[in-house]
């Protein structure tokens, strides 16, 4: 399984992907929240980062179908596409959910989440990058710390959801801040996925 110098067009979009990924995370984490209307700008942005994420991941399944020679198995260049993809679509969906739910204050558990989900995204973004050029033990490290941010973000899970049922009276906007709790511990778990994705592909190849 050859690790080309040149760079192909599979990495090439992988990379894509993930610098997507990366700049949907940063709007996603820095964007305020103030009135109504912010929340559907919010929504309506991170939609646009989805689609864009969206056409990328149709592009390489296109590529995979009338492509013979691939970087790395075709089934783990749509494994690691697709789980890249989940990510994006996480915060896409809670994006969505602030503005159904007219949330337009975040407490500090989600900024807890976010903050994780940002980090995480980073590690992604350089895995990806050292992935097609032969740094494959360079990899493990930055799969070891998101699995390490995910697992903060089941504290974080935990505390926020017991400390929602002691202090909220009102039954519905418990129910929506659960919600918004659980999908953004699922990115995270989005972001798991693609850890164990990265961390097949190096013992696949080393």
């Amino acid at each position: 399984m050859a690790f080309r110098n040149k760079k192909d067009k599979f990495s090439s979009l992988l990379e894509k992907i993930a610098a997507n990924l990366k700049e949907s995370s940063i709007y996603f984490a820095e964007f305020k929240l103030n009135t109504i209307e912010d929340t559907e700008i919010f929504a309506a942005k991170m939609k646009d980062f989805e689609s864009i994420g969206d056409d990328y991941v149709h592009e390489i399944i296109k590529e995979l179908n009338v492509s013979f020679i691939t970087p790395i198995e075709r089934e783990d260049i749509m494994a690691l596409s697709m789980i890249m993809d989940d990510v994006l679509d996480g915060m896409e969906n809670t994006a969505a959910l602030f503005h159904m739910y007219n949330i337009i204050q975040a407490d500090d558990y989600m900024y807890k989440f976010v903050d994780a989900i940002v980090k995480c995204v980073d590690e992604i973004e350089m895995s990806i990058g050292l992935i097609f050029s032969k740094k494959l033990p360079d990899v493990r490290p930055h799969a070891i710390k998101i699995k390490d941010y995910e697992s903060k973000c089941d504290e974080v899970l935990r505390e926020s959801i017991k400390h929602l049922f002691t202090i909220e009276t009102d039954p519905i906007r418990l129910i929506k801040y659960k919600e918004i709790y659980e999908n953004l511990e699922q990115i995270t778990d989005s972001c798991q996925g693609v850890a164990n994705t990265l961390e097949s592909i190096v013992m696949k190849n080393a």
